[in-house]
């Protein structure tokens, strides 16, 4: 029992995939505003960091799974297993984005194929949020069968994807004040998902095996819960604090303003996993 620190490999992948994931939609709707060709190429240079944070994430779900070889076994139910449909559509999006990004670096991407391939390319990274949401709806853990689970992995690329866009735009010298829009997103994300706490709080009591209950799983719930949601505060209070005076965040405040934000969200999926529990002989509630 406690915070699901035993899947660490998990809980670092879904995050950081996720937040990734969200991040690079919201740098492609930027691109494709089509900003100057010297800011563009800014912009697309600074991306090979979500590219080497996607990477170091499908690193560690390889530790989960023990041997790469498991890996590609696991996608031979693509369209049938939601753990096949995962890792399907999340390498589809590494290696569209990898190589967008590797095209764009050497300056051989046309421009109209880059606005395609940018929109394919969203798409999967679409398809990969929802992916990794639908592979914990398991009828037989009654914690993770329901909404919550599934909403709360969503809401984090909403939550962490825009920080983490606006600290490489702001690496590529963009003007941040033009995507103030991006902490609304944040903002949005980080109330949905504290109404989302609040219920899933109550529901937990409810929930019992004939040898668990499911509140005795995480009995720290609404303490961690609590600190989770003060780091995601934190985080956009470094993000929005120099908006207010009228002036762009600096690479400094952005970064402090991702790892609170990435901290709550690693609080939160440590949670979700800790709360793993199998029906046993019956489930009330």
């Amino acid at each position: 029992m406690g915070a699901g620190l035993h899947e660490y490999p998990l809980i670092l992948f879904t995050v950081i995939g996720q937040t990734v994931a969200g991040a690079f939609i919201l740098m492609a709707l930027v691109l494709q505003l089509k900003p100057s060709a010297q800011q563009h190429h800014q912009i697309v240079m600074s991306m090979f960091g979500l590219w080497l944070l996607m990477g170091i994430g499908f690193l560690l779900s390889m530790l989960h799974m023990g041997s790469p070889l498991r890996a590609f076994n696991s996608m031979i139910r693509v369209g049938h297993s939601a753990l096949s449909n995962e890792i399907v559509s999340g390498s589809l999006f590494f290696a569209l984005g990898g190589l967008y990004w590797l095209i764009s670096f050497f300056k051989k991407m046309p421009r109209s194929l880059g606005q395609i391939w940018l929109m394919i390319t969203m798409f999967a990274a679409a398809f990969f949020i929802y992916a990794i949401s639908r592979v914990y709806q398991i009828e037989t853990v009654p914690t993770w069968f329901n909404q919550y689970g599934s909403l709360q992995f969503i809401l984090t690329s909403l939550i962490a994807g825009p920080v983490l866009a606006a600290f490489l735009l702001r690496i590529a010298s963009y003007d941040i004040s033009r995507v103030r829009s991006f902490a609304l997103i944040s903002i949005i994300g980080i109330i949905a998902s504290c109404i989302l706490v609040t219920a899933q709080g109550y529901e937990l009591g409810s929930i019992q095996s004939s040898v668990q209950k499911a509140s005795q799983l995480v009995p720290d719930y609404a303490s961690l819960m609590g600190w989770r949601t003060i780091c995601l505060f934190l985080g956009l209070a470094f993000w929005l604090y120099p908006h207010i005076k009228m002036r762009n965040p600096s690479i400094i405040s952005l970064f402090i303003a991702v790892l609170f934000v990435v901290f709550g969200e690693l609080i939160g999926r440590g949670i979700f996993y800790g709360l793993h529990m199998t029906v046993g002989m019956a489930v009330v509630g």
